[in-house]
C-alpha cells in the first residue's frame, strides 16, 4: 500500500444567512429577526470549539493548512467572535506558518469595522459574494445587496488589508445576455481581485428554483457560448484558469479549495458540515455533522455532533478521487492516485485507456488529466470511472 497521509485542513461551517437565495442547496438557514445575535454567536462558536476536540484525535498530529470560514453569511458574525473563534481553533490544534485563512462576506453583510476587525483577527484572504454587477439580475436571484454594495465591499475590503481578495460571480442568470454577462466580469476585472470564481446558475434539486424556474434562463448554447467568451476576457487580463470555475492571478490560487481537489484531508465543523479523514491504517472516512444548527449545538452539550459516519470502500475511493482531480486543468501526477487512496494505478488502467481513446484524458502516463474536450463533458468522462 502506497497511501501516504495528505495535507489537513479545516472547513468551517455559519449556516445563518439574512434570507434563503432561491438557488441555493447548501445548509443555511434564514437568521430569525428577534434573535439576540451576541448569544448566539457564543453559544454556537463553543459549539464549533466542542466540535473540534473531537476531530483533533484523528488528524493525527498534522497542522492545519488552511482554513474556510463558509456558510451561510458567515459575515453575519462580528469580528470580535471571529476572532474568539480563530483563537479557540489555534489553542487546540496547529496551523502552519502563513496558513490560507479564508472567510466567505456578503456585500449586503459589509461593515467596515467588521472587515479590519477580520484581518486583526488573522483572516488573510476574503471571498465576497457578488454573483452579478446588475441591480436587475440580483433581484432575480434573489441577493438581497446592490450593484453599488458590492463596489462598497470591495473597496472596504482593500482598505481593511486584504491583499488576497475572491468574488464570487455566476452566468447564465435569468433575461442575461451575452454582452451583459461580459459587462459583469469586466466590472470584476477593474476592480483587480487576485482570484475570481466564475460559474453557471444550476438548478438544483430542493431549492425554490427547481419547484419555481426562473423564466428566461439562457439556452444550454447561449451558455456556452458565455462560457467561452468569458473565459477568453479572463485569460486576456492575467487570470488564469486553474479548475472548472476557478480563476486566479500569479500565486493566488485558492489553497483550501486545492486541498479538496487533490483528494486532500479536511475536518468539517459546524452543522451540515462534512469532512475526509486518513487513518494512520489506511482508513478513509466521511463523517457528517447534525444539519439542525438547534440540534448541532444541543448534541455537543452531551457528546458529539456526528450524524453519520461511512469507510470509504475501493469503489467510493476511484469515484471521489476522479471527481475532484479532474475537475483540474493540470491534473495531479499519477502517483498521487495511490498515495491518496492506497488503490494501484494498475487496477485502472483498463479504464484510463478507454478514457484516452476517447478524447477524454491526456495520453502521458505520468499524469491524470483531463483533456479540454473531458473538462467540456466532465460527467461523461466520470461515468468511465464509476
Amino acid at each position: 500500500m502506497n497511501l501516504t497521509l495528505p495535507p489537513l485542513s479545516l472547513y468551517i461551517h455559519i449556516p445563518w444567512c439574512v434570507k434563503k437565495c432561491p438557488y441555493c442547496d447548501f445548509n443555511s438557514h434564514a437568521l430569525p429577526a428577534d434573535i439576540d445575535a451576541e448569544r448566539n454567536e457564543t453559544s454556537y462558536i463553543e459549539a464549533l470549539l466542542k466540535d473540534l476536540t473531537t476531530e483533533i484525535p484523528l488528524s493525527s498530529d498534522r497542522k492545519l493548512e488552511s482554513i474556510f470560514i463558509g456558510g451561510g453569511t458567515p459575515s453575519l458574525f462580528s469580528a470580535t467572535a471571529i476572532s474568539q473563534l480563530l483563537d479557540g481553533v489555534r489553542a487546540l490544534i496547529e496551523l502552519k506558518p502563513r496558513a490560507e485563512i479564508t472567510l466567505e462576506a456578503n456585500p449586503g453583510t459589509a461593515d467596515a469595522a467588521y472587515f479590519a476587525g477580520y484581518r486583526q483577527a488573522g483572516v488573510n484572504r476574503l471571498s465576497i459574494g457578488v454573483q452579478s454587477f446588475n441591480d436587475a439580475h440580483l433581484r432575480n436571484i434573489g441577493r438581497i445587496h446592490s450593484a453599488q454594495q458590492a463596489l462598497d465591499a470591495f473597496a472596504l475590503a482593500s482598505e481593511a488589508g486584504f491583499h488576497s481578495i475572491n468574488l464570487d460571480l455566476m452566468y447564465a442568470l435569468p433575461g442575461q445576455s451575452l454582452d451583459q454577462a461580459m459587462d459583469d466580469l469586466k466590472q470584476a476585472i477593474a476592480l483587480k481581485p487576485q482570484h475570481l470564481s466564475w460559474y453557471q446558475l444550476t438548478i438544483e434539486p430542493n431549492t425554490l428554483f427547481s419547484s419555481q424556474p426562473p423564466d428566461s434562463l439562457p439556452s444550454h448554447e447561449k451558455m456556452a457560448e458565455i462560457s467561452e467568451a468569458g473565459i477568453a476576457l479572463l485569460e486576456e487580463h492575467g487570470f488564469k484558469q486553474y479548475e472548472v470555475s476557478a480563476f486566479a492571478t500569479e500565486g493566488h490560487q485558492c489553497r483550501h479549495n486545492l486541498n479538496y481537489w487533490q483528494f486532500g484531508d479536511y475536518i468539517g465543523m459546524g452543522a451540515g458540515a462534512h469532512g475526509k479523514l486518513t487513518s494512520l491504517d489506511g482508513d478513509i472516512r466521511r463523517r457528517r455533522k447534525q444539519r439542525s444548527p438547534a440540534a448541532y449545538v444541543e448534541s455537543l452539550h452531551s457528546g458529539d455532533a456526528l450524524s453519520s459516519e461511512n469507510l470509504l470502500q475501493d469503489e467510493d475511493l476511484l469515484l471521489e478521487f476522479m471527481m475532484n482531480v479532474l475537475r483540474l486543468n493540470h491534473g495531479v501526477p499519477a502517483a498521487v492516485f495511490e498515495q491518496r487512496t492506497g488503490l494501484s494505478l494498475q487496477a485502472i488502467q483498463l479504464r484510463l485507456l478507454h478514457a484516452r481513446r476517447a478524447g477524454l484524458m491526456e495520453q502521458n502516463p505520468e499524469v491524470l488529466r483531463a483533456t479540454e474536450l473531458g473538462r467540456r463533458f466532465l460527467n461523461n468522462l466520470l461515468v468511465m470511472f464509476s
